[in-house]
């Protein structure tokens, strides 16, 4: 039976590789997981439909609850999932590392519920019905790096997260505020997913202790503009689905590890976009998209990838790319788009292959 489970999970993990990619890591403890290509976020499976529960309740030597499914290959994991609990189920074994309980009823996360796992890493409560007051649980598992609580109903950044952590995912909640010191504890945090919330702004202390942080998504909230005091650390900057009212020249100053902007769909004209804003060396990916641009904003010449579809672009400025063109001095452009705007591959000016030597697709 333990073969054909195994065979089971090939096949449903060729049958997904067209948009996921299974992953391995030592820290995911072999429990599945697939990575979405584009942006790069581990999304946790259900086993519900996999796997025989009763067989494996009975050839399985560890107590599981009766909610709950506990793969004997998984020994640390526990799958809670989809059961329409208002609970988290009592009996879970000490040795619990990874707590699936998303798509339930959960209301909230007391103190004594988890009192008896000491060495918790993961814990997914994604759509559930969590607010901000109800996760004090949260501050003594001194192990958990990983919690995802997206699509609840928190209106704020928990205050009592455990300084362990290394993935914060509250995406799609109604959070307007960050509780102050939220992030104080959090020096090894990489990723934050605030997405589809409530915020306008963020003021100066509320990212503070964020030293590690990489990944910031902030798309879908209510910024009107870039928000001031994002961590230096930050390499990968989201901020798309934002009604911006411009781009001034310190928009991001001090972001020089910054490789991955996005600002699609943000309302910008090429009126109030400062020249010189994206004068970023480390910049890699330039996301554009579905903006009112009119003309090609200045880039600079590291730049490898940039989307530029659906604006109301006339012209093709060879300045934008390259402020002088030589035997070193051009554009490392690969994939530029420009589809989806007013101008034609024949308004092209006839000496921008000098400039854009190093492309590989353009779309016009």
């Amino acid at each position: 039976m333990a073969l054909f489970f195994c065979a089971v999970l090939v096949l449903l993990c060729v049958s997904h590789s067209a948009s996921a990619t299974v992953v391995a890591d030592t820290d995911y403890g072999g429990v599945p997981l697939w990575i979405d290509r584009l942006l790069g976020e581990p999304s946790v499976l259900s086993l519900q439909g996999r796997m025989d529960p009763a067989w494996f309740r009975a050839n399985n030597p560890q107590t599981c609850p009766q909610q709950c499914d506990c793969p004997i290959q998984w020994p640390t994991a526990i799958y809670c999932d989809h059961r329409g609990q208002a609970d988290i189920p009592d009996g879970l074994p000490d040795t619990t590392q990874y707590l699936f309980l998303q798509h339930n009823n959960i209301l909230s996360l007391s103190s004594s519920v988890l009192v008896n796992i000491t060495e918790l890493r993961w814990l997914i409560l994604d759509h559930n019905l969590l607010t901000s007051d109800t996760l004090d649980a949260l501050q003594n598992q001194t192990q958990l790096c990983y919690f995802f609580a997206n699509h609840n109903h928190l209106t704020s950044v928990p205050d009592v997260l455990p300084a362990g952590l290394r993935q914060l995912r509250l995406a799609h909640n109604q959070i307007s505020s960050i509780s102050p010191g939220a992030f104080q504890k959090l020096q090894n945090l990489t990723l934050l997913l605030l997405q589809g919330n409530r915020l306008q702004t963020i003021t100066e202390g509320d990212l503070r202790g964020l030293i590690s942080l990489n990944l910031l998504h902030l798309s879908e909230n209510l910024f009107s503009t870039i928000p001031r005091h994002i961590p230096s650390s930050i390499q990968q900057l989201y901020l798309s689905n934002n009604s911006l009212s411009g781009l001034d020249k310190g928009s991001f100053t001090g972001l020089l590890k910054l490789k991955y902007l996005r600002l699609s769909h943000c309302g910008l004209q090429s009126s109030g976009v400062h020249p010189w804003v994206f004068k970023l060396s480390s910049l890699v990916e330039l996301d554009l998209s579905y903006n009112k641009l009119t003309t090609i904003p200045t880039v600079p010449s590291s730049l490898q990838y940039l989307y530029l579809e659906a604006n109301e672009i006339q012209e093709f400025n060879i300045t934008s790319f390259c402020r002088e063109v030589g035997p070193v001095s051009y554009s490392r452009m690969k994939i530029l788009r420009l589809d989806g705007n007013k101008m034609s591959y024949h308004q092209m000016p006839s000496d921008w292959i000098n400039c854009l030597r190093e492309l590989e697709s353009i779309y016009i």
